[in-house]
């Protein structure tokens, strides 16, 4: 039966409460081999009745009008054709926040947050917490790695850098509804280029490193949704870590802490170009960072003093 098929008979039917809302779309992205299917039902159904997730479970008697099965049926039909959650509901907590994404901004995934653990860790063992740390996000896209690092350090001030306008408008809507806009700066440009040397304690940066002829092999949930700026990465997926890696070390304080986001079969190329940086000083303590499924997903770097 063709999706919309399927979404249509969902919402024939659907029950008119949200518990028996949400069961009918666990079972039927059950039946679609959806991997997540309860939790998709749980996020979409409560999203589709305009109350909070947790309803699902404490108030599942909760009645919905024609209206919002009408809601959950179109939600259905989408994710059905492969549409992430993230995209259906406009937003993705990243690091215990929300953020906004749209069609001009990544979606945040989980094992980005190795690039928030990475920066805290170096602050927290240098004392730093509480200092007036100048932070650069490059590749800011939702805002989400400079969010976080925000929230967490209360006297530190930021800069979101991104080649893209509109997802710069993305970020500045993310950090104002977070309170942080009087600690952030935001420039569009391409890379650091027109940063000019300021001096920055910590850089994080999360490129586009997808190999230009892998692109079509992802999954339709990120090849389709997900902006291609913030994907390819050129014919070997190296090429933004090749400008940004030298423009990275003339923009970070001696004894300042640079942390990049990799592909899984990346991480070796990027540790040697942060090794191989110039003119002296240049990176010390170059370190291949995994994530919880063990593959290479950062590498981090201290520039010489």
């Amino acid at each position: 039966m063709p999706d919309a098929d399927l979404a249509d008979g969902f919402a024939a039917g659907c029950s008119a409460t949200l518990g028996g809302t949400v069961r009918s779309l666990s079972r039927l992205f059950q039946r679609a081999g959806i991997a997540c299917a309860q939790l998709d039902a749980r996020i979409l159904g409560t999203e589709a009745c305009g109350v909070p997730a947790e309803y699902a479970i404490f108030k599942p008697e909760t009645p919905l009008s024609p209206e919002q099965i009408q809601r959950a049926s179109d939600f259905a039909e989408r994710r059905l054709a492969g549409e992430p959650v993230s995209r259906i509901i406009g937003r993705r907590e990243f690091w215990g926040l929300s953020f906004r994404v749209t069609p001009d901004t990544l979606d945040p995934r989980p094992e980005t947050e190795l690039l928030v653990e990475t920066a805290l860790s170096f602050v927290k063992a240098k004392g730093k917490v509480h200092a007036p740390l100048g932070i650069l996000d490059a590749g800011t896209g939702s805002g989400c790695i400079l969010g976080a690092l925000l929230t967490e350090l209360p006297k530190a001030r930021g800069l979101a850098l991104d080649r893209s306008w509109a997802a710069l408008t993305v970020a500045r809507n993310n950090l104002k509804r977070l309170g942080l806009l009087n600690r952030v700066s935001f420039l569009c440009a391409d890379w650091l280029s027109a940063i000019g040397g300021a001096p920055f304690d910590v850089i994080v940066c999360n490129p586009p490193y997808i190999a230009h002829e892998e692109i079509q092999e992802l999954e339709a949930g990120v090849r389709v949704y997900d902006p291609g700026l913030a994907l390819d990465g050129g014919e070997d997926g190296l090429q933004a870590y090749r400008i940004v890696v030298p423009q990275a070390l003339a923009c970070v304080r001696p004894g300042g802490l640079v942390v990049f986001e990799t592909g899984y079969r990346q991480g070796r190329a990027v540790q040697d170009l942060m090794k191989q940086s110039g003119p002296h000083p240049g990176f010390a303590r170059v370190r291949l960072l995994t994530d919880l499924s063990g593959a290479d997903r950062a590498v981090a770097g201290v520039r010489q003093s």
